[in-house]
């Protein structure tokens, strides 16, 4: 009988380990197609934001006009994009771009793209419009947005930042190069500050016994630890990190918005709309649904965004980094 129970368990054991193999040789293999197929390499898409309101303003008058007066819209549509066909100059136009703010800022792989495509064909006359809601993240990566925005000012192209709900921390940082600020009334604003904040289990670890090695050269290549016994004297140094990137925080949006009392609003607070217009951090109270459909009364705006298809290995990792997020943030400092 015992035979016969260790023979079944280890048939047992071969199936399951001949399926976990299985499992793995087709991750393996999928990995690998992805690879084959190149490097996903993303493409540039452009939107008529003109013919989108006409498209929904039609679809309304259809259900509303009488026949006859349909059908004379629709000749006059006809006429109206007949005449820009043969215009011999392009007329100015405004790009719309879209920057939606991860703590990891990871949509700036998205714009850094879309800009380049812009500098290509801008001509004098255009403009760039960003609608921008982000809380901030990580200093380096908003940093990074922030310097992909200044290569419109770089290329005198006027930028204007327009904010719905929120634009903090980093996500204010990255307004703050724009030719003007456009909030409404109830989006939040500020927050020209720093943070770093992780748990420390030393205490729990050396509860049940365990000890946690750590070796560094360098007398602060390690300010605090997760697991290790922070001093006083890394504290001091993280607190001293952070008052330095602080520092060049508010200095960025001195030289760009010289008019703000940065005293009064670089202390790490946030306001709403309305009182960040009193302030001077925003030039003006709008909705961007305001500000763009004025731009079309204006000339032509072309929505341009960058579409990538992730990779399956890039989609489990996206998936499983924004679980991480909703629970932990990552201990460098934070805009």
């Amino acid at each position: 009988m015992i035979n016969n129970f260790v023979s079944q368990y280890a048939l047992f054991l071969a199936e399951a380990a001949t399926l976990v193999l299985a499992a793995i040789a087709l991750v393996a293999g999928l990995a690998a197609l992805s690879r084959r197929k190149g490097k996903h390499i993303g493409e540039i898409q452009v939107t008529d934001v003109n013919r989108q309101f006409e498209a929904a303003g039609d679809r309304i008058e259809a259900s509303r006009l009488p026949r006859k007066a349909l059908k004379a819209l629709h000749k006059q549509r006809k006429a109206e994009h007949k005449a820009r066909q043969h215009r011999t100059e392009a007329e100015p136009c405004s790009y719309l771009l879209d920057f939606k703010g991860d703590i990891r800022a990871s949509a700036f792989v998205a714009l850094r793209e879309e800009i380049s495509a812009i500098l290509q064909v801008a001509r004098p006359g255009d403009a760039v419009l960003l609608r921008l809601e982000s809380p901030g993240g990580m200093v380096n990566r908003y940093g990074l947005a922030a310097a992909q925005l200044l290569r419109l000012r770089d290329a005198r192209l006027p930028l204007t930042v327009m904010v719905d709900t929120v634009a903090a921390s980093g996500g204010y940082l990255m307004a703050a190069t724009a030719d003007r600020i456009v909030a409404s009334p109830f989006a939040l604003i500020g927050s020209i500050g720093v943070i770093a904040q992780i748990p420390n289990f030393h205490r729990w670890l050396q509860a049940r016994n365990i000890d946690w090695e750590q070796f560094t050269a360098g007398q602060f290549k390690r300010t605090v630890t997760l697991f290790g016994e922070n001093t006083e004297a890394g504290r001091d140094k993280l607190r001293e990190e952070l008052e330095e990137i602080h520092a060049r925080f508010r200095e960025f949006v001195q030289e760009r918005r010289a008019q703000l009392d940065m005293d009064k609003v670089g202390t790490g607070e946030a306001w709403l709309g309305s009182q960040a217009l009193e302030l001077g951090l925003v030039d003006e109270l709008a909705t961007s649904d305001e500000i763009i459909r004025g731009a079309c009364r204006r000339g032509r705006v072309l929505h341009v965004s960058y579409q990538r298809k992730l990779t399956l290995p890039e989609r489990v990792r996206v998936s499983t980094q924004s679980a991480w997020d909703g629970i932990w943030q990552p201990p460098g400092p934070l805009g």
